[in-house]
Formats: structure tokens, sequence, C-alpha cells
């Protein structure tokens, strides 16, 4: 086996990993450990096409980890003789400091607990995988990849909010954006994909999970992003807002006695597409919005619209288009979404083929007309692989 770099991801509840050999991109081996910390668990672990499953208690991320190391020592891949260079470790927020990824050591991890309370949910989570990892696996090296690394040099017009200076500056207000190392591979590989050289390519990449982000990109350069300060700002998402009037906030407390921890709630978890039709799966959606359900229908609309707005506004950002991808779930697995995004945009150049965008797409794919003026692609996201090479060009 040739050399692999082990990528972790760490949750709030949940570990999901991959081994995978960077160089050809292949995935070794995958897994996920789920509802760490409940009372029954469950870890899937994949090898050679066979899936090994046990639901068990799994007390914290430690417990899991090791768990997840036995697995490897049981039925495969045997990590002594994997070839492992380094643990790529997924971390969500690098604040201004982290501009590509990182050696592990004490100062880092010190680093992403400090920036714990601009990602609260995330980064508490990132750094306990780190620590256990690092205990687990001592005698290789740890990287850590930010999801923020990829907006960090954002143009200051675009990551500076019209905040008063001082307040901004003394508790770190600005654009941070997510979804960085997805944003960077697809649009690196869109690139390839159109076969020109990416220092010449405007493009909007459109990543379309239960969370969403959108990112202008000139010559492989981000020049703005969706998300902001957190993850909460931009596109709507399956139970977020997006982008709202701020004074709303104001409005939920003065006028409803709302608290902040219950507006944050709201805003984050019981809003977006669920907030709008019930829930947040969109092929339900679809089934909703085709047995005639007007909620689901506004709730399918406010989500194409707010996504039309942004491929229209990066255009101006960006000063023309060349390229428009969609990745993640939805991205990938929602032709739907994708015709109905694009709609009305033909006078950007942005012409669907219908038959190309049909269904779900595994494979990176034009789903544009050959006479369409913006190539618009679909490429599946590979975050885990993108860790993978950023840790091994690091060392």
């Amino acid at each position: 086996m040739s050399s692999t770099v082990l990528v972790i991801n760490s949750g709030s509840s949940s570990i999901k990993y991959q081994l995978i050999e960077p160089e050809q991109g292949i995935v070794v081996a995958s897994g996920l450990v789920e509802r760490i910390g409940e009372h029954t668990g469950r870890l899937r672990h994949t090898f050679e096409g066979v899936d090994t499953t046990l639901s068990e208690p799994f007390a914290d991320h430690g417990v899991g980890l090791r768990r997840v190391l036995d697995l490897f020592t049981e039925v495969g891949p045997g990590l002594a003789d994997a070839g492992i260079v380094a643990v790529g470790h997924r971390v969500v927020q690098g604040g201004s400091r982290y501009s590509g990824p990182a050696l592990v050591d004490e100062n880092v991890l010190a680093d992403i607990e400090e920036l714990i309370p601009l990602a609260p949910l995330h980064n508490r989570a990132n750094l306990r995988g780190i620590e256990v990892a690092r205990e687990l696996l001592p005698d290789v090296p740890h990287v850590a990849v930010f999801d923020t690394a990829f907006f960090s040099d954002l143009p200051e017009a675009a990551a500076t909010y019209a905040l008063d200076r001082e307040v901004a500056e003394k508790y770190r207000v600005r654009r941070y954006g997510a979804h960085g190392t997805s944003h960077q591979y697809v649009s690196r590989t869109a690139a390839t994909i159109v076969g020109r050289p990416l220092e010449e390519l405007r493009q909007v990449v459109l990543h379309l999970g239960n969370g969403a982000s959108a990112s202008a990109v000139s010559g492989g350069r981000a020049l703005d992003t969706s998300m902001g300060m957190t993850p909460l700002e931009g596109l709507v998402m399956g139970t977020r807002t997006g982008d709202i009037d701020p004074a709303v906030i104001f409005h939920l407390a003065r006028n409803g006695g709302f608290t902040i921890d219950e507006i944050d709630d709201l805003f984050n978890r019981r809003s977006g597409v669920k907030g709008l039709a019930g829930q947040n799966d969109m092929r339900e959606l679809h089934e909703l919005v085709a047995a005639g359900d007007p909620a689901a229908r506004l709730a399918l609309d406010v989500y194409s619209h707010r996504l039309r707005k942004y491929v229209g506004a990066y255009a101006a950002v960006l000063g023309g288009l060349d390229v428009v991808t969609f990745t993640a779930g939805i991205g990938e697995n929602d032709d739907i979404v994708r015709a109905e995004s694009m709609r009305g945009l033909e006078f950007l150049g942005i012409e669907l083929d219908a038959e190309r965008n049909a269904g779900r797409i595994k494979e990176p794919r034009v789903i544009s007309t050959d006479s369409s003026r913006v190539t618009v692609l679909v490429v599946p996201t590979k975050e885990e692989q993108e860790i993978a090479r950023q840790a091994v060009s690091l060392l």
C-alpha cells in the first residue's frame, strides 16, 4: 500500500473518518461513529466494499476513536502496514491566523481553543478529536486543515462589516466563511474539467447541503463568500435563515420576549426550509410541492430566489462569469433545485441542458448546453481528499 493519510472530522456527537491515498484520491477505508455520549451509539466501518456495523455505547470521543482503531486491526486495513504519513483534522474556524494547513503543536491547539467562541459547536469538538487522536496515534504528524483558510485573504471590502471599527476588532467580527476545503477543491477541479487554466477563470461555486454556501472565485482566489462570521449568513439552508434583517432580533426580543438563546435556536435550528415548510429534507419538499402544498412551493421559491440572487451578485463582483458549479448533497443530487436556481439567468449566458441535468450525478458532469456562454457543472465534493492533499503538501 502506498502512503496514506487518516482524515478525521470530529463533530459534537460524531466522528467521520477516511483513510486516503492522496496522490490517487483513493479511499482505502472509511467510517462513521454516531451518537457519541448517548445510550446506544453506532459505528460503521467500510473496507474493500464490506461494511462492519457495531451498535454499542460510546461514552466519549476517546472511546469512539479507540473502537475505530480496533476495527482497523480486526477487519483491516492494519494501520501498522497502511503507510500513514499524517493524520489530517478538519477544523471549522481558524480565524484570521491560518491561511493554510498547520502542523499541530501546543500553540495550534491553544489557538483552536481560543477560537471556540466563533464556532462553539464545531471547534470544541474538533479540538477534542485532535487531542484524542494525538494520544492514540503519537508517532505520526497531525495536521489541522481549516474550513476558513480558503477565505482568509478575502479582499477587505468583502471581509469587513460596516460595524464600529473598535468593537469589530475587539470581538473579531468579520467575514470568515465556511466550507472552504470544498470550495477550494471544487473550483480547482472545475478548471480541469473545462480544460482551462485556473488562473483565468471566474467561478461561482454553490455548496448546497443542509448547510449551504456560495463563493466567488477569480483565478483560484476567493473574492467573496456567503457565510459570514458564522455559518448562519447567506443562502437559505435546511434549518438556518441565511440573510435576514438584524433588526428582527431586536423585534423578537422587545415584542416577543425572546431571549438571545431562543433566537439563536430559532435562526439556526427552526428556520430555513424547515421553518417554511415543516421539514428540511428536499426530497420530501419536492413531494409536497408535487402534491400542491403552497407552503412547500413557497419554500422552494425562496430557496431558489436566494441562489439566483447570489449568482447574479457574484457575477458583478467577478466582472463576468465563466463557470457555475454545484456540489454537496443537494447540489449533486437535486436536479429540480439546479434547474430552478438557474432559471431566468439566461441574460448572464447560462443555458441548462435538461437531459444532462437530469437525476443524481455521481461523477463530474457539464449540465449546460454546448452553446451556453457560461459552463454549468456538477462536481461531487471530496473534502476529505482535499484535507489529505493539504496535509501531505504541508509535510
